[in-house]
Protein backbone atom coordinates (compact mmCIF):
# COMPACT_ATOMS: atom_id res chain seq x y z
CA UNK A 1 0.00 0.00 0.00
CA UNK A 2 2.84 2.40 0.86
CA UNK A 3 4.48 1.90 -2.55
CA UNK A 4 1.19 2.30 -4.42
CA UNK A 5 0.23 5.44 -2.49
CA UNK A 6 3.68 6.98 -2.92
CA UNK A 7 3.66 6.34 -6.66
CA UNK A 8 0.13 7.73 -7.06
CA UNK A 9 0.81 10.90 -5.05
CA UNK A 10 4.12 11.53 -6.82
CA UNK A 11 2.36 11.10 -10.18
CA UNK A 12 -0.24 13.65 -9.01
CA UNK A 13 2.57 16.14 -8.23
CA UNK A 14 2.71 15.80 -4.45
CA UNK A 15 5.94 15.63 -2.47
CA UNK A 16 6.07 12.38 -0.52
CA UNK A 17 8.04 11.32 2.55
CA UNK A 18 7.81 7.61 3.35
CA UNK A 19 8.65 6.09 6.70
CA UNK A 20 8.98 2.48 7.82
CA UNK A 21 7.63 2.73 11.36
CA UNK A 22 5.85 4.98 13.83
CA UNK A 23 8.98 6.35 15.49
CA UNK A 24 10.40 7.36 12.12
CA UNK A 25 7.06 8.87 11.10
CA UNK A 26 6.89 11.01 14.23
CA UNK A 27 10.49 12.22 13.89
CA UNK A 28 10.05 13.14 10.22
CA UNK A 29 6.73 14.87 10.83
CA UNK A 30 8.09 17.04 13.65
CA UNK A 31 11.23 17.88 11.68
CA UNK A 32 9.77 18.39 8.19
CA UNK A 33 6.30 19.67 9.15
CA UNK A 34 4.34 18.38 6.16
CA UNK A 35 1.06 19.96 5.07
CA UNK A 36 -0.79 16.70 5.74
CA UNK A 37 -0.05 13.25 7.17
CA UNK A 38 -1.41 9.93 5.94
CA UNK A 39 -1.14 7.62 8.93
CA UNK A 40 -1.73 3.90 9.39
CA UNK A 41 -2.80 2.74 12.85
CA UNK A 42 -0.80 -0.48 12.74
CA UNK A 43 2.93 0.21 12.42
CA UNK A 44 6.06 -1.25 13.97
CA UNK A 45 7.81 0.44 16.92
CA UNK A 46 4.95 2.91 17.58
CA UNK A 47 1.30 2.58 16.55
CA UNK A 48 -0.50 5.31 14.66
CA UNK A 49 -2.69 6.41 17.57
CA UNK A 50 0.43 7.02 19.66
CA UNK A 51 2.04 8.93 16.80
CA UNK A 52 -1.07 11.09 16.45
CA UNK A 53 -1.26 11.69 20.20
CA UNK A 54 2.39 12.76 20.33
CA UNK A 55 1.93 15.02 17.30
CA UNK A 56 -1.01 16.72 18.99
CA UNK A 57 1.24 17.59 21.96
CA UNK A 58 3.43 19.73 19.65
CA UNK A 59 2.30 23.29 18.82
CA UNK A 60 2.52 22.68 15.06
CA UNK A 61 1.22 19.14 15.38
CA UNK A 62 -1.98 20.30 17.09
CA UNK A 63 -3.40 21.47 13.78
CA UNK A 64 -1.74 19.41 11.04
CA UNK A 65 -4.42 17.47 9.15
CA UNK A 66 -4.10 13.72 9.59
CA UNK A 67 -5.85 11.15 7.44
CA UNK A 68 -5.89 7.74 9.05
CA UNK A 69 -5.69 4.85 6.60
CA UNK A 70 -6.26 1.48 8.18
CA UNK A 71 -7.99 -1.85 7.91
CA UNK A 72 -9.09 -1.68 11.55
CA UNK A 73 -12.77 -1.18 12.22
CA UNK A 74 -13.67 1.93 14.13
CA UNK A 75 -14.45 0.74 17.62
CA UNK A 76 -15.26 3.04 20.53
CA UNK A 77 -11.64 3.24 21.70
CA UNK A 78 -10.33 4.25 18.28
CA UNK A 79 -13.22 6.66 17.74
CA UNK A 80 -12.53 8.40 21.07
CA UNK A 81 -8.86 8.74 20.11
CA UNK A 82 -9.66 10.16 16.72
CA UNK A 83 -12.27 12.54 18.14
CA UNK A 84 -9.89 13.73 20.86
CA UNK A 85 -7.08 14.42 18.39
CA UNK A 86 -9.01 16.26 15.67
CA UNK A 87 -8.67 17.41 12.99
CA UNK A 88 -8.39 13.87 11.68
CA UNK A 89 -10.08 11.88 8.97
CA UNK A 90 -10.55 8.13 8.85
CA UNK A 91 -10.55 5.98 5.70
CA UNK A 92 -10.79 2.20 5.54
CA UNK A 93 -8.11 0.96 3.12
CA UNK A 94 -10.30 -1.89 1.93
CA UNK A 95 -13.14 0.51 1.07
CA UNK A 96 -11.31 3.25 -0.85
CA UNK A 97 -9.45 3.50 -4.13
CA UNK A 98 -6.20 5.41 -4.53
CA UNK A 99 -8.15 8.10 -6.38
CA UNK A 100 -10.46 8.48 -3.37
CA UNK A 101 -7.48 9.05 -1.08
CA UNK A 102 -6.02 11.66 -3.45
CA UNK A 103 -9.42 13.36 -3.61
CA UNK A 104 -9.66 13.47 0.20
CA UNK A 105 -6.14 14.96 0.43
CA UNK A 106 -7.05 17.62 -2.14
CA UNK A 107 -10.27 18.37 -0.23
CA UNK A 108 -8.46 18.70 3.09
CA UNK A 109 -5.69 20.86 1.60
CA UNK A 110 -8.24 22.83 -0.44
CA UNK A 111 -6.36 22.34 -3.71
Amino acid sequence: MLAALSKKFEKEGFGVVKTKNGEEALAHALKDRPDLILLDLIMPKMDGMTVMNKLRQDEWGKTVPIIILTNLNMDDKIMRGVSKDEPAYYLMKAEVKLEDIVAKVREVLKI
